[in-house]
């Protein structure tokens, strides 16, 4: 019976892990731009762009799909994850969307 409790304690405490994870996120824009952000939980807040009121560049540029979502560490990796993503030409960004997150860490971070 404890090993049962213990083992949903566990589930619960990687539950909540996840809920306070931070992600960057790419998304394609109908203009064939990406737009990159950072956010907790994605789907949310890709709903939101999807209904006008995420970003501003968003708003001129409605969302078509999301292309990926890394996760990060902490709120400071994902904005300097993001910041490392902006300055990134169009076909990097692209070549990133096939990468994995620890690849894409490795190659954005160092």
């Amino acid at each position: 019976m404890l090993r049962g409790r213990l083992e949903s304690s566990r589930a619960l405490a990687g539950r909540l892990r996840a809920a306070q994870r931070w992600y960057v996120y790419l998304i394609l824009c109908r203009s064939g731009a990406i737009y990159t952000g950072i956010a907790r939980n994605v789907a949310a807040r890709y709903a939101q762009h999807l209904a006008g009121n995420g970003a501003r560049y968003t708003r001129a540029n409605p969302p078509r799909r999301l292309l990926v979502k890394f996760a990060c560490l902490n709120q400071s990796e994902a904005g300097r994850m993001e910041a490392a993503i902006k300055k990134l030409a169009a076909a990097e960004k692209r070549i990133l969307v096939g990468k994995s997150g620890a690849a894409a860490r490795k190659s954005l971070l160092g």
